[in-house]
This record gives structure tokens, sequence and C-alpha cells, in this order.
């Protein structure tokens, strides 16, 4: 699995997308409105969670190949002052950004996604981090009723990301062998096939097109396949958007089993 952005594409993408961010903040009549993507949330907790969040994957990467995440020490709280919530916010980003240059892209770090397709580097944690601002900004700009479409670079990268980091594993699947095709119409696509060894993403020349070798027990066709831009998928995967926004062929149910699926690690 190679990563579809260069390293100083993805830095600057999270800056852009960081900027973005806080533009929806700036422009919100109340930073207690209710996010309705994250309903738990309103627009104040969810600047605080990409703030600290921020703020300890900057200390995370700084830290190099550790055992454990790290957290920053001695961090200002989120202030609920409008001016002062941007600058917060500016300086999270910085700070991330800061350590993720100084990092490399090669460098060993931390993280959470042990058995997935995504080495533990501060690359592919530059990478998780792009997707979780340019979902975040969604969040912020659903909040303030202007939502935008996803920018095309980061939702291209988004589907792939997303499969390899977040959902493949070497815990084996519970149900029949199956796969999962996700076609952008931008004309990438990729395959997750499920069985006893696991899931695991493959990019697909097209639509149609399975990968070149046919695994044991998994079948040619795919079980369910989901059509939309890169961002309607992204946004798809991440629950932001319903499954009548994209268009589905074959079972649908099967997403129902993926999300309830909890792998053991």
């Amino acid at each position: 699995m190679t990563t579809t952005l260069a390293f100083p594409v993805l830095l600057r993408l999270i800056d852009e997308r960081s900027r973005a961010f806080r533009a929806a903040v700036a422009s919100a009549p109340d930073l207690d409105v209710q996010v309705p993507t994250c309903p738990e949330w309103t627009l104040f907790d969810l600047a605080r969670h990409i703030g600290e969040g921020r703020r300890d994957w900057a200390a995370t990467v700084a830290a190099g190949p550790a055992e454990a995440k790290s957290a920053a020490e001695g961090a200002p709280a989120a202030p609920r002052e409008r001016e002062a919530l941007s600058a917060w916010l500016a300086e999270s980003t910085e700070r991330l950004l800061d350590a993720l240059r100084k990092a490399g892209p090669d460098r060993g770090c931390w993280t959470w996604w042990g058995s997935s397709q995504s080495p533990r580097t501060s690359g592919a944690v530059a990478r998780h981090q792009l997707q979780q601002l340019t979902v975040h900004t969604y969040d912020a700009q659903v909040a303030v009723g202007a939502p935008e479409p996803l920018p095309d670079e980061a939702a291209l990268d988004g589907v792939e990301e997303f499969l390899s980091t977040c959902v493949a594993t070497t815990s084996a699947w519970p149900h029949e062998p199956s796969a999962f095709d996700f076609h952008a119409a931008e004309g990438r696509s990729w395959r997750l096939t499920v069985d006893g060894d696991g899931a695991r993403c493959t990019r697909v020349a097209a639509p149609g097109t399975t990968p070149d070798a046919a695994e044991d027990g998994v079948p040619d066709a795919a079980g369910v396949s989901v059509h939309g831009t890169a961002g309607e998928l992204v946004l798809f995967v991440y629950d932001r958007i319903p499954a009548g926004s994209v268009r589905i062929e074959g079972d649908a149910g099967l997403f129902d089993l993926l999300r309830a699926w909890e792998p053991e690690e």
C-alpha cells in the first residue's frame, strides 16, 4: 500500500484544512451550536477536540517509537473567547506540523493501528491527521450551515487511508468471506477483502475489475459495491452522509456487519 500524497503535500493540506476549520468556527453565530454530524458535541467541543488532539499527536510524533501515546504537557486549556480560540487552534496545528517536519515521514512512531496495513511512522500519522482534519472541518461547516465538498487531493487519498488504517486487520472476519468495492467517480477504485485472515485493502484498476489473483474462499465479485465521488465515499465511510447519498449495488447489509465488527487485537 503506497501513500498517494507526498509528505510535503500532506503537511500543506493539514495546514489548509486547519485554516478552513478555523474559518468555520469564526463564522459561527455561537460556539454552543450543536454539530449535527457529531450530535454529542457543540462546536466548542469539536474545536477543543481538534486542538487538544493535535497537541497530543505532536508530542507523540516528537517522542518517536515510544511504547505509548504521549500527551502534551502544560498545554493551556481551550479558551472560550473567539479570537483566543482561533489563535490556540492555529498554535495546535503548528505544533503538529513542526513535530512532523522535524521527524520526517519515515521515523517510527507510536500509533493505535497495530495490525493494520498502515505503517507505524510519522508519515502515516500525517496521512491520518489530514483525514481527521478534513472530516472534522466538514463537521464544523455543517454546524454553521455551510458544508463544502472535500478537497479533491485529500478525498482521493481518504478512502484508501480509512480502509488501510481503520479497517484493515489480521483478526478473522466472523462471517462468510466477501469483498467490498469502492468506486470513485474520479476514476480510482479500491477493494476491501474480508475473510478468515482478516481484512485488507487493495487497489482495483477500474469498476468491475478484481485483484489479479483471487484468494481461496473469496468470491471474484464483490458482495457489495458503492459508487460516488471520492469526497462522498469518504463521508460515507465516516458515517457523515446516509447510504442514500451514494449508489450501492449488491448486499447493503454487509455494511451493517462491517460497522458492527469489533476485531480482536
